[in-house]
Formats: C-alpha cells, structure tokens, sequence
C-alpha cells in the first residue's frame, strides 16, 4: 500500500439532490364530475333553445322592417326592390319629423329631470335616517302598484288650473313624477354600495357636504346613473297615455300617438305604420348600443345590497 493510497479519502455516495414535485393541480372531485356533464351535454340542447329565442324575438323585426321598405302591394318575402316611400310620407305627409322632435324632447327632459331629483332623494335615502324613513320606503313601493290611468283625472284637473293642458311641460312633469320611486330606490341602491368612509375622508381633507359628494360619489355613481336615466327615456320615449291625454293639437302630439293616427277605422296603411314604428325603434336602440357596458355594469353594482 503506498501513501498516496492511503491519503486519498474513499468517494463518497454523493446522490443528485431530489428535484420539487409540482403542486397537485389536479381539480377536486366535484369539480371533475361538474367539468365531465358539462362536457357530455350535447351542443344541440343548447343552441337550439337559444335558436327559437332569437327566431321568436327577431322574426317581428324582420317583419316590421319588410313593410317599411317594400313597395305598396307587394308579397315578397325578401325586401327587393326596397323603396324609401313610406319613409317619406310619414315624415312629411304625416308630421313624424315634428313628433320626433316632441318625443326627443320630453325625453331628454324627463331623463334629466328623473336623474338629478332621484339622486338628490336617493342621497337622503341612503345617508340620513329620519323618522319616516320606513314608512317613506314603503309608500316609495307601494306606489309602483298604482296604475298611470288612474292619475289621469287627478293630473288632469290639476294641469287645467295651472293652464297647461296642451304643453310638453305637463306630460314633462307627468312622467317625471310617474318614474321617481323606482329611481330613487335604484339610486339609493347605488349609493349604499359606496364606502362612506370616502366620504369621511374628504371631510377629514377639507370638503364639505356637497364637495365629497360631487369629488367622491358621483364619479362611482356613472354607472347606476345611466342605467336609472336611460329607463326614464325610455319609458317617456314609448309612453301613450300621458301625451294622448294632456296633449290636444297636431303640432305637440309625440310618436305613439302618430303610430296611433296611422290606425283608420276602415283600413290601415301597414307601410306607413311600418315605416313610423322603425322611426320611433332607431332612437331606443342607438341608446341602449350605446349604454350597454355602463347598463350592465351598474345593475351588477346596484344589486349588491339592498
């Protein structure tokens, strides 16, 4: 044996160091079992309902928007050859050009007159407690049972001696007041959602009152504001029974009281009537294109709480 042998040490059993097993990523067991019967249901079960949804939904479209551009006496199925004449007799002959500009504006004025009172109320609701509170809240409620054809003689003796009667201001006042209460629930809803220490902080920064709500809230408030305020539009957009009542002459009638002087007692001119229900379908639908995503998103964000 010579001394480099017995020197040299003897190889040690060096073994490569065990490598990490990757965290088990596999799903529970539920879960699995949820995956594998979504994955086994046929796609027919689902795309067929849906299927009969849009047919069921879009077909009167169609139909609607046929009659408009199809010329006068004819059966085809397909709009060929299309022809804008009864475009331009409802708007000329029949005055919808003046009925559409009544309509856009009580509209408008409803939509901002409904959003600022609602969220003045709806402030009030959501911050302070009074003593009426609840029973407030309750008759807010229950006056959504009422129907609007039992505040026509009410509402009607009361524009009479205020000498309003034949003035876009009546039915103004009138659908303003008709879609207050659920406004100022919905907004009181919003406003609930958010944190009033916000409020509390701005304060602390020097604000007052008015300026943390206008700083603060009311940017978190959009959505809730354009969801309330484009129901109001809407509903004062497509509402008959207000303007037929209060509004007299030609000149300040609005949209569903042309499309119901389209409707003789003998015949009714389906183009025309076509071509002014397409008139008065653009509007609603150019806002709610508009105003989805805000739409959504503020429904989402008022059915938090209550």
């Amino acid at each position: 044996m010579t001394a480099e042998s017995t020197l040299s040490p003897a190889p040690a059993d060096v073994t490569p160091p065990r490598q990490a097993q990757p965290p088990d990523r596999t799903p529970p067991a539920a879960a699995r079992v949820r995956r594998r019967a979504w994955d086994e249901v046929p796609r027919w079960q689902i795309y067929l309902p849906l299927g009969i949804y849009l047919l069921f939904t879009l077909v009167p479209f169609y139909w609607i928007l046929l009659f408009a551009v199809r010329p006068a006496g004819s059966t085809s199925l397909l709009p060929w050859p299309m022809t804008t004449a009864h475009f331009e007799k409802v708007w000329n002959e029949r005055s919808f050009g003046v009925f559409f500009q009544n309509s856009l504006l009580i509209g408008v004025a409803v939509l901002i007159s409904t959003t600022v009172v609602a969220l003045a109320g709806g402030y009030a609701l959501a911050r302070f407690d009074f003593r009426i509170k609840k029973g407030f809240m309750l008759a807010l409620l229950c006056s959504q049972f009422v129907p609007g054809a039992l505040l026509l003689v009410p509402l009607f003796q009361i524009f009479a001696e205020l000498r309003m009667i034949n003035s876009l201001g009546s039915v103004i006042i009138a659908e303003t007041v008709f879609q207050l209460p659920l406004s100022m629930i919905l907004i009181s809803g919003f406003i609930r959602n958010v944190p009033h220490s916000l409020e509390e902080a701005a304060w602390v920064d020097g604000c007052n009152r008015f300026s943390a709500f206008r700083i603060v809230v009311l940017p978190l408030l959009r959505p809730g504001l354009v969801a309330v305020g484009s129901f109001a539009f809407v509903h004062a957009w497509n509402h008959f029974l207000f303007a037929l009542m209060f509004l007299s002459s030609q000149d300040k009638q609005t949209i569903p009281v042309g499309l119901n002087t389209l409707m003789g007692a003998d015949s009714v001119d389906l183009g025309a009537l076509a071509a002014g229900g397409v008139i008065a379908a653009v509007p609603v639908v150019v806002v709610f294109g508009f105003i989805q995503k805000w739409l959504v998103t503020g429904f989402s964000a008022g059915a938090v709480k209550g």
